[in-house]
């Protein structure tokens, strides 16, 4: 271990015996010294607002610096956040460019780059066109969106999602917390705004144009994956008492080949299993911004194989993380 290494683990043992000002102390000297270890932990915590007051903006510039000091991961942070512009101003010829830069040493940040190029899109990144949505009911407004994403925009969304799954969770109408609840017994693994490159935003915009909403709105996609006898049990989207809500939800399909997990609509029967890259788009709320009862829905249980699924909320207004 050098020496620069080992002051790290002393400032994180520091952290662990609730030492914070001595281990924040530490790692802006090594900070100031320009070593990309620290950089990229004083990114971490402004951007966590745990261990220091959370700045978005400076969040985003420390990871450019680690990147610049040869830290890769926090290179790909920051070029993320450009490409989002969340932390400043979005800049999305300027993060395609450094997306190029990185795919010269690193496998996945080259299919992220290979997959762009071969969209269709405008030079801020949105889609030149997307497909015609094709009205499934009117109450609840339900719409399927035939091909919305190629077969390997799917396959790369499940590659991306797959170091991460966990227990899919709730959040708490009470606490706004998220937990693990028996209603949704399936596994998921969140993009979040970090490891959403700009091959993920870009589809992330098309299902925003899809849907008639700002990129911005939704919040992070779930990549969620189902196995025999996992469910979603009957529940509609809305949070209680949440200001910004949950305007509609976009599900898109990400393979094919296993039985059972129909969406199922409770209140009309209305049951749909897309085929691979449909995307199916519902409302959460009715016209005066009460929950609409009618878009209660259930994945049903699969019964053999394994169901991948997108699914992102949207917002009624901008999300930013926590």
């Amino acid at each position: 271990m050098d020496a620069a290494s080992a002051l790290m683990a002393q400032a994180a043992a520091l952290l662990e015996a609730g030492r914070r000002a001595e281990a924040v102390l530490l790692v802006n000297r090594l900070a100031a010294d320009g070593e990309a270890e620290a950089l990229f932990t004083l990114a971490e915590w402004r951007l966590r607002g745990d261990v220091l007051p959370q700045d978005l903006g400076l969040a985003r510039a420390l990871y450019g610096r680690a990147g610049d000091a040869g830290h890769a991961r926090g290179a790909a942070f920051h070029t993320n956040l450009l490409a989002l512009g969340l932390g400043g101003a979005r800049n999305w010829p300027q993060a395609l460019k450094r997306l190029r830069i990185e795919a010269r040493g690193d496998r996945r940040r080259r299919e992220a780059a290979a997959l762009v190029d071969r969209m269709t899109l405008t030079g801020q990144g949105d889609p030149v066109a997307v497909p015609a949505a094709r009205p499934l009911s009117a109450s609840p407004d339900v719409r399927l969106v035939p091909g919305l994403l190629s077969p390997a925009e799917c396959d790369y969304l499940a590659r991306v999602a797959e170091p991460g799954y966990g227990p899919s969770i709730v959040v708490d109408p009470s606490t706004g917390r998220d937990y693990r609840d028996p209603v949704r017994t399936s596994d998921g693994s969140t993009l979040h705004w970090l490891i959403e490159d700009p091959a993920v935003h870009a589809l992330n915009r098309r299902l925003a144009a899809a849907t008639g909403t700002a990129a911005e709105q939704g919040e992070p996609m779930q990549i969620l994956r189902y196995r025999p006898g996992q469910q979603y049990r009957r529940h509609l989207d809305h949070i209680p008492g949440e200001a910004n809500q949950r305007l509609a939800t976009a599900l898109v399909y990400l393979n094919e080949g296993y039985e059972g997990g129909e969406t199922l609509f409770t209140a009309s029967g209305l049951k749909v299993k897309g085929r691979k890259g449909d995307a199916l788009l519902f409302r959460n709320m009715l016209e005066d911004g009460r929950p609409d009862p009618a878009a209660e829905h259930a994945g049903l249980p699969v019964t053999r194989g394994v169901k991948l699924l997108a699914s992102r909320w949207i917002r009624q207004a901008r999300h930013l993380p926590g």
